[in-house]
């Protein structure tokens, strides 16, 4: 398991060390409880078609862990309190002719719970997986930004795409 101490880079509610780790097959319940979080946030209300989501998603979700295509960061205080988590998806991708790697990286399931909110979280995390993408020749990374995350990918350097979507009934 890979773990980061981000100490050095900032003090957070009275805690010295927060640390970075990777999400085990453990955290199931946990990335479930904050996409729902996520979603909730966003505007979505907290239906049954909320409760169908949380369980399609857990289902892909343990799948995705188990084989590696899905990889997820957590923010912990030393006390195991969780502040904030990332997720990434390992797309199967065709070669084109900008990169020719077997995947494209997704980056989904960005959350911060809100007392630890404004604090650089999402940033570090989203950096923590961009430099596993580049450590392991993922060349192609996106994702799809709230607004209130928008800047935070932005000055990342993320940029909007001429992408095109249908959505078919």
């Amino acid at each position: 398991m890979e773990q980061t101490d981000i100490a050095s880079q900032q003090t957070l509610m009275g805690y010295e060390v927060l640390v970075i780790r990777e999400a085990t097959l453990n955290d199931l319940p946990l990335l479930i409880e904050q996409r729902r979080h996520m979603y909730q946030d966003m505007g979505y209300p907290d239906n049954p078609r909320m409760e169908d989501m949380e369980h399609t998603f857990g289902l892909w979700l343990h799948d995705r862990l188990e084989d590696g295509h899905y990889r997820n960061w957590i923010v912990e205080t030393p006390e195991g309190q969780v502040a904030a988590g990332a997720g990434l998806w390992l797309a199967e991708w065709p070669p084109q002719m900008m990169d020719f790697s077997p995947f494209r990286g997704y980056i989904m399931n960005v959350y911060t719970e809100p007392g630890f909110r404004k604090r650089g979280l999402a940033r570090q995390l989203v950096q923590t997986i961009l430099n596993w993408c580049s450590e392991h020749g993922i060349q192609t990374v996106s994702l799809h930004a709230s607004a209130e995350g928008r800047p935070v990918y932005e000055s990342l350097g993320f940029c909007s795409t001429n992408e095109m979507r249908l959505s078919l009934p």
